[in-house]
């Protein structure tokens, strides 16, 4: 089953820290999220292995947009 890995807040993707294939447990960071001039990391909410990633670094991105996929 697909867990899609959303944004929190509207930011821009300062670093990508997985790549497609690798494996994650829940709480790993996946993506630093740059809003209000703060680094968020974006965490797994689950174990499972990255199947897809959506955006690439300085993606600017909004509230609830889909960053990466998990399977």
């Amino acid at each position: 089953m697909a867990v899609e890995v959303v944004a929190p807040m509207p930011g821009t993707i300062a670093e990508i820290l997985v790549e497609v294939g690798d494996a994650v447990n829940a709480e790993d960071e996946l993506i630093i999220l740059e809003a209000m001039k703060m680094e968020n990391p974006i965490l797994a909410p689950s174990n499972g292995k990255v199947a897809e990633i959506k955006v690439a670094e300085k993606d600017k991105v909004d509230t609830n947009q889909v960053l990466i996929v998990l399977e």
